[in-house]
């Protein structure tokens, strides 16, 4: 028992040191590498300009742009070490799930709706503060804060138990005549401003983000300030380099605790805004999941900007390949519709099918308001492939 005690008090003495996390500095090489970075940057202008030329001209421009937010969300994953399905992800957004939605699934559609809403959204929107505080999902919790504070200020709360009789509203006549009960109507609305104050306290003071979950040394606004920053010194370089530095900075900085892959996308986004891209938003992740693991996160800063060059060039050339691709079967699938009558739901189906990368007989009713026995005989009509060869469920697509 005295040995216990001892090895307590022991242990007691150790002192315990807080850790704080030191907030990463990122700095653009000065002088730029030149040298390293001029043939990749050339094949990034040229390529990323040539698929966005090929997409605004392009007759499946809406498609070929749904079907790549899929692969980019799935991308996405694949480089944080998750492999989400495809499929899985499609079914999933169609809210036509086969099975219970993992966690990296749900992650997968986060990035999903990201890309869309930069996407829809004006070029400019997603590097703002209400874009970003909006991507975060800070935009509602801060709009109902201001809310809340106009509405505190805009009257005063009086804190004395009891009120004059000539303040009271009296829509009885009996109030008047009966003093005890107009007292007793003035203590119940002073009780009721109290327990408004306190609970607007309580709510005004209580902390936003659990410990548990959220590091509270991690301070997210300092670290997006500096990313900020760093974005605004690349207004004089070539817009894919900007990007490139965007994309490596934020890898570095590390802005947000829980949505590294924020970062890519407001890369792309740099390139829409900077007049690179305006038919499309760049599908980075796809691009950079093309890229060895090994030569993906090279410790010198030069190499990192030209693996982020690399990356776009390849998203660029692969996303031109797919949309010949995709033009090409909708030419093929396009002659069977020859001789159909004016209303026909094969030509509905043909351009359904190219904005997905794959569609269930219950994704197909839902879009052309049919039922699923006859979205399969239309499938059956139009000779779309099977996609995915499982027993629960069938599904079709065009490679």
């Amino acid at each position: 028992m005295t040995e216990t005690k001892a090895v307590l008090a022991s242990v007691s003495l150790v002192p315990i040191k807080v850790i704080r996390a030191l907030l990463t500095t990122y700095r653009i090489p000065d002088p730029l590498p030149w040298a390293q970075l001029a043939g990749p940057l050339a094949a990034a202008e040229d390529a990323v300009a040539r698929f966005d030329e090929r997409l605004a001209k392009s007759p499946i421009r809406d498609g070929a742009i749904s079907r790549t937010h899929f692969t980019d969300a799935c991308a996405s994953l694949w480089l944080d070490g998750e492999l989400v399905h495809l499929e899985d992800l499609v079914l999933h957004d169609a809210g036509m799930d086969v099975r219970a939605p993992t966690h990296e699934l749900t992650r997968a559609h986060a990035v999903l709706r990201a890309r869309r809403r930069i996407a829809e959204a004006k070029p400019d929107w997603a590097l703002s503060a209400p874009g970003l505080s909006s991507l975060r999902g800070r935009g509602e919790r801060e709009q109902e804060t201001s809310n809340r504070k106009e509405g505190e200020g805009g009257f005063e709360i009086d804190e004395a138990p009891e009120r004059d009789e000539e303040d009271l509203e009296q829509p009885l006549g009996a109030i008047e005549a009966d003093p005890h009960l107009a007292s007793a109507f003035a203590a119940v609305d002073a009780a009721n401003t109290r327990a408004e104050r306190r609970l607007a306290d309580e709510t005004r003071f209580r902390p936003e983000r659990d410990s548990l979950i959220y590091d509270p040394d991690w301070d997210e606004e300092e670290r997006l300030d500096h990313w900020r920053d760093v974005v605004d010194q690349t207004r004089g370089l070539p817009p894919t380099l900007a990007g490139a530095i965007a994309a490596d900075a934020w890898g570095e900085i590390e802005p947000l605790e829980h949505t590294p892959w924020l970062g890519r996308l407001l890369a792309a986004a740099l390139l829409r805004d900077r007049g690179k891209t305006r038919s499309h938003l760049p599908c980075l992740h796809a691009g950079l999941k093309s890229i060895p693991r090994e030569r993906r996160r090279p410790r010198d800063a030069a190499a990192r900007l030209v693996v982020q060059l690399e990356a776009m060039t390849a998203a660029a050339e692969s996303g031109r390949k797919d949309h010949d691709r995709w033009l090409m079967t909708r030419n093929l699938l396009a002659r069977k519709l020859a001789g159909r009558r004016a209303t026909s739901k094969l030509p509905a189906l043909l351009d359904y099918v190219l904005t997905r990368p794959i569609v269930s007989a219950g994704m197909i009713a839902a879009e052309l308001g049919i039922t699923p026995r006859a979205a399969q005989n239309l499938v059956a009509e139009l000779g779309l492939r099977e996609a995915t060869g499982r027993g629960r469920y069938r599904a079709w697509g065009v490679l």
